[in-house]
């Protein structure tokens, strides 16, 4: 992506998943947000969107973050929101194995409480671990830990599958994670 797709997309991420009121951008219950209002909204803060520049960050984003609807007239974040959305995804019974990368400074933490969304309304898994290494380098040294899906869908745990990929699930016990990888 180009520079201005970048900072483009990052202030998308930042209004489509966190903070829509901080533009006066109004989401719909699933997330879904007008082009038109996004575009308005964003210049009025000294961002300027095209319909041409978002349609080509939906098409060309590596992470597939966001979705237009059929008629294009409409976008949302596939996932990763702080604020209160239902993304309307069906429970999905998800691969025996995901990975989470993370840095290798959360382990402690993660070790005695397991994985949680924090700020998000979901754990973010990938169906495999290179997906989690970028992920987790974004963190500092990254760490990627095995998350035994099956069992917990086994013992009733939901877990759902967003538009581009991620798997999603509420919280992931300590006895459901592999810590495989682990710097010296």
């Amino acid at each position: 992506m180009t520079r201005n797709l970048v900072k483009a997309s990052k202030f998308m991420s930042f209004v489509l998943r966190h903070k829509p009121e901080q533009i006066g951008l109004t989401l719909d219950a699933n997330g879904w947000a007008k082009v038109g209002d996004l575009i308005d909204k964003a210049s009025a803060h000294g961002v300027t969107l095209t319909r041409e520049l978002i349609a080509d960050i939906v098409a060309t984003s590596d992470k597939q973050r966001f979705a237009l609807d059929a008629a294009g007239g409409r976008i949302r974040a596939n996932q990763g929101h702080s604020v209160d959305v239902e993304l309307g995804l069906e429970p999905t019974e998800p691969p025996a194995m995901l990975f989470h990368g993370t840095a290798a400074t959360t382990l402690a933490a993660i070790r005695a409480g397991g994985l949680k969304p924090g700020k998000r309304q979901h754990v973010h898994l990938s169906p495999d671990e290179a997906t989690a290494i970028k992920v987790g380098q974004r963190h500092g040294q990254p760490v990627v830990l095995r998350v035994f899906a099956g069992k917990m869908w086994g013992q009733g745990a939901p877990f759902f599958c967003s538009a581009n990929g991620v798997w999603l699930t509420p919280a992931v016990p300590p006895d459901c994670i592999e810590f495989a990888n682990e710097p010296d």
